[in-house]
C-alpha cells in the first residue's frame, strides 16, 4: 500500500495541489475506513481492488469530494455530489468573522443565501446550539443535499431550507446573514475538475462576477437585524466593488482575509 499511494501521489501531482493527501483519501475510501486509521495500521497491507477504479476518476480530475461523497468544513462532514459546489476551506473565513462578531453574544437567527449544501447554515448551527436557521437556494438537487446533510448532523429541528432566488421570498429579521454567491466571471480560466464538474450557476455571475451581489445586496436591509452581521464571500479581486454595493445600502463594511492573505469575505454592519 506504501508503493501505491506513492505512485498515485506521483500521478496525481500533475493538476493536484494535494497529491498525497488526495491518495490517501481515496485508498481510505476504497477500505471503507477513516484516513486516521489507514495511516496508523493499514500501510503496509494489499491495496484493494477498489482503489483503482476510484485513482481513475481522480485522474480524470473529477472532485476528490465527488468521488468519496463527504468534505469536511468547519467543525462538520458534509455529503457532497454532482450538482453542488464543494465547500472550500476559504468559505471557513465567513465563520471565523461570525464567531468574532457574536463572542459576547451568540445570533439567535441565522439566514444561509445560496446555502448548497447547507454548508454556511449547518456550520453555523453547530458552533451555536441554540440558534435556527433557513437555508435557501435555487437548486433542488443542493437542497436535498442540505436536508440530508441536517438529519446526519442532528440538526433537522433547527434548520429549514427553501428553494428560491435569494431572498425573493424571505421575510423577517436575521441576526446573522451568510452568502457565498457565484463571483467568478465568465471569462475566467478554471481548473478542469472545477469547470468540467462543479455546477457553473453556483460558479459564474457575469462578466466580472459581480451580478449576484447586485441583486442579493439591495435585500440585506430588510433581513438584518439590529445588532447583527452580513457576511458575504468574494472574489481576490472583488473587494472595493462589493464593498461599495454595501456602502449604498447603508452598511459598514470591514475585510477580512483568508489564511492566504487573500480578501475572502466582508462584514457587513449598521452604521453605529
Amino acid at each position: 500500500m506504501r508503493t501505491a499511494l506513492a505512485s498515485a501521489s506521483q500521478h496525481l501531482a500533475t493538476f493536484s495541489h494535494t497529491p498525497r493527501l488526495d491518495a490517501e483519501l481515496l485508498m481510505a475510501h476504497a477500505l471503507a475506513i477513516p484516513r486516521e486509521r489507514l495511516l496508523l495500521h493499514h500501510l503496509d497491507a494489499a491495496v484493494p481492488d477498489t482503489f483503482a477504479p476510484l485513482l481513475a476518476r481522480r485522474l480524470a480530475q473529477e472532485p476528490i469530494a465527488y468521488i468519496t461523497g463527504t468534505r469536511a468544513f468547519w467543525t462538520i462532514e458534509l455529503a457532497v455530489g454532482p450538482g453542488v459546489l464543494v465547500p472550500r476551506a476559504d468559505s471557513e473565513t465567513l465563520l471565523d468573522a461570525a464567531v468574532a462578531h457574536f463572542a459576547k453574544s451568540p445570533p439567535a437567527r441565522i439566514l444561509d443565501l445560496g446555502t448548497g449544501p447547507g454548508t454556511l447554515l449547518l456550520a453555523a448551527l453547530a458552533e451555536w446550539p441554540g440558534a435556527t436557521g433557513l437555508g435557501v437556494d435555487q437548486s433542488n438537487v443542493a437542497l436535498d443535499y442540505a436536508r440530508r446533510n441536517a438529519v446526519t448532523l442532528d440538526l433537522a429541528d433547527r434548520a429549514t431550507f427553501a428553494l428560491g432566488n435569494w431572498a425573493d421570498n424571505v421575510t423577517g429579521r436575521f441576526d446573522l446573514i451568510l452568502a457565498n454567491p457565484p463571483y467568478i466571471g465568465t471569462t475566467e480560466v478554471l481548473p478542469r475538475e472545477v469547470a468540467e464538474h462543479e455546477p457553473s450557476a453556483a460558479l459564474f455571475a457575469g462578466a466580472h462576477g459581480l451580478d449576484d451581489y447586485r441583486t442579493l445586496i439591495p435585500q440585506l436591509a430588510a433581513l438584518l437585524g439590529d445588532g447583527g452581521a452580513a457576511i458575504l464571500e468574494i472574489g481576490a479581486t472583488q473587494s472595493q466593488p462589493v464593498t461599495d454595493l454595501l456602502v449604498e445600502q447603508g452598511f459598514a463594511v470591514r475585510l477580512e482575509k483568508d489564511l492566504g492573505g487573500n480578501p475572502r469575505s466582508l462584514v457587513a454592519t449598521w452604521l453605529s
